[in-house]
């Protein structure tokens, strides 16, 4: 064959190459939603805050209405922006002492998932707090499952320390002894990652258990610690920290993750959010 048509041919190939390279299918198929918590400094203007959620193509949130507003009334708001409210949160102190007023929350913004983000502790999360937060959530989860809806505990990185039996971590204490019927999870990837946590790992561990996940990153440089703590500027655009964020997602798409929450708590999260999903958008399956 002559120089000039084997040059052809790998010109030929690699064209074949870089195109099929280009034509991937997204790795993210589902709907972007935010967790209100991220606007908590916004809310003073709820009409030009739901604009700018509306404008970067959000169609979901996390939360419940803010203060100043009624529930009637965001729900409305919510609606005319064409924003669903997918799941709403809940003091672990409230839904323990009243799960009916968390049920009729929930059926009023018409969720199915009901998140508890924190299990009050000492200075340390001890087994002690685990077994008591076992008998809690199988209790009130319980009330929960009865009418429809999935109550979700979401770790802060706390929970990560060794349990001292043979269940594994203290996060494995939790999973292990609470019934999947009431107790399901949401991943805050972020949260997960900082307690030393593997969050694909966790996804494909509990397959199955895991129903939403907060996308968040952390900037590169802060070292992991199981404070459940760190100062909100270090939340940093996702593709930007130190997460594996396609391995993630990944993970997430495979085991099922219903609901996807951007949740950024830096002062910069106006600046931030564009790029996070600007990012995810870019990655490829």
């Amino acid at each position: 064959m002559k120089k000039s048509s084997i040059f052809l041919c790998l010109l030929l190939a690699c064209g074949l190459s870089n195109s099929f390279a280009q034509s991937g299918k997204p790795l993210f198929t589902h709907a972007f939603g935010v967790q209100a918590y991220t606007y908590r400094n916004s809310w003073g203007n709820v009409k030009a805050t739901l604009d700018t959620i509306q404008s970067l193509g959000i169609t979901e949130m996390e939360g419940e209405n803010p203060k100043g507003v009624t529930p009637d009334d965001f729900k409305k708001m919510l609606a005319d922006h064409h924003i669903k409210m997918t799941s709403t949160g809940a003091d672990y102190d409230a839904i323990t002492k009243d799960p009916e007023a968390v049920v009729k929350q929930a059926k009023f913004w018409n969720v199915k998932y009901v998140m508890v983000a924190w299990i009050p502790h000492g200075k340390e999360f001890t087994l002690d707090d685990a077994k008591k937060a076992v008998a809690d959530f199988n209790r009130v989860g319980k009330v929960l499952h009865d009418n429809g809806i999935d109550l979700c505990y979401h770790a802060h990185g706390y929970e990560f320390g060794p349990s001292g039996t043979a269940d594994g971590t203290l996060f494995d204490y939790l999973a292990k002894n609470t019934d999947p019927k009431y107790l399901s999870f949401e991943l805050d990837m972020m949260w997960a990652f900082h307690g030393g946590a593997d969050p694909a790992k966790l996804l494909y561990k509990y397959k199955g258990r895991y129903k939403l996940i907060h996308l968040k990153d952390i900037r590169k440089g802060i070292p992991n610690d199981r404070t459940g703590g760190t100062p909100q500027t270090n939340d940093v655009a996702l593709g930007t920290g130190q997460l594996n964020v396609p391995e993630i997602l990944k993970a997430a798409k495979a085991v099922g993750i219903a609901h996807y929450y951007i949740e950024d708590e830096s002062p910069s999260h106006a600046k931030q959010i564009p790029v996070t999903i600007a990012y995810i958008k870019s990655l490829k399956e």
